[in-house]
Parts: structure tokens; sequence; C-alpha cells
């Protein structure tokens, strides 16, 4: 960690307050950040974690209009069960904060106002979709359409949430508003965007100061960089947000990504107003150090946009780290709140009462660093039965029950009898400290949980190796040796955890009647003084069965079989409901369909959808390959008169020469019927 700073501002991703909270969001950003932090207060560092709600933006004006509600309903409810989730949790802002306050707005017109006056945005107008019927413009969640990427009928206006493409609402293939459900037009509105392009040269020096930040960010920078920036809108038309603060704007906002940002700045602010203290240090002085943990998808967002508002604003630092993770899968799929997959916190900490530091501990060793990681429920219960249980809650308990049994419960007199016995415990002790240390200050979380472990696990091999209670009863001055170390290494670990599993660490450092210890008195064996009375030794984690993660798999599984009924349910009403682009008569008559009667059929081998067709089209005979082997048997069609594409440019399919098409048509069910005259006719006869 760099020693010139002498303060820290670490922020976390503002949560749209549209849902609860979920563990990929915890993995992801908020569980990391906490960990840093409390490592930093522990150092005695200044450090202040500041986050809260996004309560602006489309995502909550949808949910306020499913759910029938106002947008302030639906922000006023989730910041209150978000607040709390996190606080039960363990994640220790200093402040938790929303967007929609009157500080935050005041604060954000400011900031846009100072651009404003500064000649530093660029107005432009240009087409934007529009719903006639609901008389508006539609932002980008207002649009879904077909992915042009993975054919996904359901995408959204700025992303696919089945293959993860960052899409404009122009990409996509028949769009629709959700408004109406019909399709918009295009109309000319006026926005003021922010000119990415010309601050391209800033942003790229920026970037390149940084070689340090994790390959992941530098990556995506770098991709956007390579493309060109491109001027963004920061205003929209929309009802609910932030007004803007220049006459004659009725009905346009800032956009969400402009004000958002600007929330760690309004939050840092009523924080130190609190405390009266001088907010603008944490903002813009040099000596401060400004971390922003997030999720990848927000990367361009505070790598990019949001130094270029700093930027052009003046006076403010820039982001010195922005540690991004990767995505947190959940049982090997992609966590959807719009699907119900997900594991959400308040129902976590309903489900499973006071272990919160096992899910911080699952999720600590599986955080995204560097890709994607999962969470399973089977790991869930093998980590904390193998190790929270059999490694470090076996370790603290081994030793404190030892204690009470040989030492009446005080810490024992170290006589240093059997030296060479106890030279590796005491060395782990001693650099277990630095390498933590170098681990969080260099956002490897797992890496500086595998050490907290790795010296838990040599409490155990200490013990094992060294076994007191064979030896109490010829050399108790080896036995005071071995449980005074052991007891140091308890003290030690109590301190290391904190930032990981505080509650845990609440508990053993009352069983340890330890008075809370700073960071810099760890990775010594002197933090318990010979004399010293601990309490009662009790159990830090119980163990899990198949009964406790089985109703939690059975929660899931429900979501799964609702969500494949209701995609199968919006995918055929969307292919009913939906009218391909228009052709004109002429693109029409170049199609030559015609009748045809099946000589012949057979099953295409190694295949389960495909027939080989013999037809006799009245012109010739000819070979068609039909995908329809799902719903009809060969030896059942044979006879049958049909329609055929006959021009269709021949293709090969499976060593197969296919000329041509069998028209088909497909029920509300899937099922496929052939198309046909309602009387037998003429083969060949054309189609018009």
């Amino acid at each position: 960690m760099d020693k010139k700073f002498t303060r820290t501002t670490v922020t976390a991703a503002l949560i749209y307050a549209n849902g609860p909270v979920h563990i990929g969001h915890l993995a992801g950003c908020y569980l990391p950040a906490d960990i840093y932090v409390r490592y930093l207060r522990a150092k005695g560092e200044d450090v202040i974690f500041v986050s809260g709600t996004d309560e602006h933006g489309v995502p909550i004006t949808i949910k306020a209009k499913n759910e029938g509600i106002t947008p302030q309903q639906v922000v006023d409810k989730y910041y209150t069960q978000i607040k709390k989730s996190f606080e039960e949790f363990g994640i220790s802002f200093d402040i938790y904060s929303r967007t929609s306050s009157a500080e935050h707005h005041a604060m954000s017109q400011d900031f846009f106002l100072h651009l404003y006056n500064n000649k530093n945005f660029v107005e432009k107008t240009d087409e934007q979709y529009y719903d006639q019927e609901a008389n508006r413009f539609l932002a980008d969640r207002y649009i879904t359409g077909t992915c042009p990427v993975c054919a996904n009928p359901h995408a959204y206006g700025d992303q696919c949430e089945k293959c993860g493409s960052t899409l404009s609402p122009q990409d996509l293939i028949n769009p629709r508003s959700t408004l109406s459900g019909k399709s918009p037009v295009k109309k000319p509105t006026t926005n003021w965007y922010l000119p990415l392009d010309t601050l391209q040269p800033h942003i790229q020096k920026y970037i390149s100061a940084h070689p340090e930040w994790k390959t992941n960010v530098l990556g995506q920078c770098k991709s956007w960089l390579s493309q060109g920036l491109q001027p963004r809108a920061m205003t929209r038309d929309l009802e609910w947000g932030v007004s803007l603060p220049i006459a004659n704007t009725a009905g346009k906002v800032m956009y969400v990504w402009f004000d958002a940002p600007i929330g760690y700045i309004t939050f840092t602010k009523q924080l130190c107003q609190q405390n009266a203290k001088n907010w603008e240090p944490y903002w813009k002085s040099e000596d401060t150090r400004l971390v922003h943990f997030i999720g990848k998808d927000n990367i361009v967002f505070h790598c990019i946009i949001f130094p270029a508002m700093l930027m052009q604003h003046g006076g403010y630092i820039l982001p010195h780290q922005v540690p991004a993770c990767e995505f947190l899968n959940l049982e090997g799929d992609k966590i959807s709140t719009s699907r119900n997959w997900a594991i959400w916190l308040h129902e976590y900490l309903q489900d499973f009462k006071d272990k919160q530091d096992v899910l911080r501990y699952v999720l600590a060793a599986n955080i995204p660093e560097t890709k994607d990681s999962d969470f399973t429920w089977a790991d869930f219960m093998t980590r904390n039965n193998s190790e929270l249980v059999g490694i470090l809650g076996n370790f603290v308990n081994r030793t404190l029950v030892l204690l009470h049994k040989y030492c009446e419960g005080k810490v024992p007199q170290y006589t240093g009898t059997h030296q060479a016995a106890h030279q590796d415990v005491i060395a782990k002790i001693q650099s277990v400290k630095a390498e933590l240390s170098s681990a969080i200050e260099a956002y490897r979380f797992r890496e500086g949980l595998n050490i907290l472990m790795d010296l838990a696990r040599a409490g155990n091999k200490y013990m094992a190796d060294t076994e007191p209670w064979k030896m109490a009863a010829h050399d108790m001055d080896a036995v005071n040796s071995i449980l005074y170390n052991s007891v140091q290494l308890c003290a030690n670990l109590c301190i290391f955890m904190e930032p990981y599993m505080p509650f845990t660490a609440a508990k053993l450092q009352k069983m340890l009647n330890l008075d809370k210890k700073m960071w810099d008195e760890a990775g010594n064996m002197q933090i318990l003084p010979t004399g010293h009375m601990v309490n009662e030794p009790q159990l830090l984690f119980a163990k899990l069965d198949e009964s406790d993660i089985k109703p939690q798999i059975e929660k899931l599984n429900i979501s799964r079989q609702a969500q494949i009924k209701k995609d199968d349910m919006e995918t055929k009403t969307v292919e009913k409901t939906i009218e391909k682009t228009a052709i004109s008569y002429d693109d029409f008559v170049k199609m030559d369909i015609r009748t045809a009667t099946i000589l012949a059929a057979e099953r295409v081998p190694k295949t389960d959808k495909l027939l080989k067709i013999t037809l006799d089209t009245g012109i010739d005979t000819r070979t068609v390959v039909s995908g329809i082997a799902m719903h009809y048997d060969p030896e059942h069609i044979i006879g049958k008169q049909v329609t055929l594409l006959a021009n269709l440019e021949p293709r090969n399919i499976k060593g197969i020469e296919s000329k041509g098409m069998i028209l088909m048509a497909e029920d509300t069910d899937g099922k496929l019927h052939f198309v046909q005259p309602d009387a037998i006719i003429n083969n060949g006869a054309e189609v018009r």
C-alpha cells in the first residue's frame, strides 16, 4: 500500500433500490470492500466507507409500474430492507444513504450546472425511440426485442441478460415498448452529451498511469479506448430522476449514471456534517486514496465516465484503485433477479440465524477476483464442516478446553521446554501478519483468507505433533509452553479474522477475555500475559447436514421450473404477436412456392430431428431434408401433399443435398403441422 496517502475514501457501488440484496452483490463488491475497510480501521488509518441506494433510473419506474405503486414507494421500501440486511450481515458502512434525498439532488444539480456553465457539454438533437400510444420517449430498459448476438427474444435496450452483451436500442431486432407492447417509432429529441471523444487523450493518460490495476479492469478500459470513445448523453427524457437545473427542460432528468456516482460525494458530505468534519479533503486532497469497489459491469462508468466528469469539473481527485470483480454464479447458472435465480440476503439471515460469518467465509473463499466463480450449497456445507468446524473451530476449542483442564483457565508461563518443537508455530505467527497485510492491500482477499486458515491449520498440526495431553503426566513445563503458544495463536487469529469474520472474532474475543486489539499488536507471542484468565470455551461453529441445505436447493428448483414455464409462454406470445418486417410484393413473387407430394421418407442417421424426404414436385423428383422427425414418423407421411419453397438455395445437410423447404405451421404448443391445400390438386401448382 502506498504510504504517501494520509486518508482513504472507499466507496461501494450503489445498488438499485428495486429489489433485495443477493449473494452476487455481496461477493462482487460489498464483502471485499468491507474486508478492506475493516483492515484499514484495525491499522488505525483514517478511512471512510460510503455507499447507498441508487434510487433513480428506469429499473425503479418499471418496478413501480409492475407493482402499481409510485417510484418513491418502491425506493422507500427497498432502501429500508437493503440497509437492514447490510447491517445484520456486518457490512460496516460509515454511512449508507440514498440518491433520492434533497441533499443529493442539490449536489448533482450544482455539479451539472458547473459543467453546463463552463460549456463542458455538447447539446445535440437526434432520433430516439418513442412510444406513440404511451406518448413518451423510451429509455433503454423500456425497450425489449431480440438480441442480435444470441437471438434471445427478451433482451433489453441496454443489455441481453442471457448472453451478457452490451447493446443499444438500435441493435435490437423487432424492438417493442414495454409500456404498450407496440413497435416504437423514432422521434427527434435534444440532450446534453459528455464529449468523451475529445476527452479520450486525457482519459487514456489517466488509465495508463495505473498499470497496477487488475487485468480485467485494464482490459475492459483498453477495449473501450481502442474502439474510440463516443459522446454520451448525460440527460434522459424521463419523469423520475434529478431534474435539470436549466430553463425549458421539463420532462428531462439527469442520466442515472451521471447523478449516481456523485452520490458518493453527497454521502461523504452528509457523513462529515454529522461528525462536524470537513468533507472536502476526502475528495479533493492529493493525500487521499480513492478506491471504488464494483462489479465488472460497472467498470466503464467508474474508470471512464465518472473520471471524465471529475476532470471536466476540476478540483476533484481521480480514483486511485478500482478493484472490480467478475460475476458470482449460482449452482452453475448466472444469478438473475428477473428469474429469481438468487440467494437473497434477507432470506438467508432468516433461515441461518447467527451464521453471518459462515456465508462471509464461503463468499470470501469464492470472491470472483479475476474470473467468474460459482456458489453451491454443497460447497457451503463442506466448507462449514471441514474448514470452519474442522480446522478453525477445532483448534480454538481444543486449546481452550485444555487450558481449563490443565491450567485452570489461566495463560501459563512459557518455559521454552522442548524449544525446537515450538519454532515452526512461532515463526508462522510472526510471518502471517506481513503476508496477510500484503494480500489485503493488493486486493487479493481469497489469498488472505487462505493465509488466515493456514495459521489455524498450523495450530492443529502443532497440537497434534506435541500432544500435550500425553505429556501432562510427566512434563507440565512442556504442556505449559504448548498451551501458552496455542492461546497466543488463538489471540492472533482473533485479530486477523476480524476483517473476514467479525462476528466470530467478537465471540472469540469474549472467550479469550481480550480487550479490543489493533492490527499492529498482532504477530507476536505476548498478546495475552501469563496469568490472564480466559472464559469457558464455546463452539465457534456448528456442523450442517443435508437437512439444512435441502430446502434451499428445493427453492432454487422451484424458481428454475417457474422460469422455464414463463420463458416458454413469453416466447410463444412474442412469436404469435410480432409481425416480421414488411416486404414488397416484388419480394414475395420471387419465392417459388408449389404443391408437392411425399414419395418416400426416412430418418437421417445420427440425428433426432431430421428426415430425408423425396418429393414429386410436378416438375421433378427431388430430395429435401426437413427438421420434423420429432413431430412425424416417416412411414406416416408418405403420400401427403405439402407446400414447398422450391427455389430456396440448395444446402448440404449431413452429407445430403437438400433442394427446397417444406413449409410448416407451429401452434402455441410447439407442434408442427403441414401447410396443405384443402383438396388434392396437381403437383407443381403455384401458391400465389
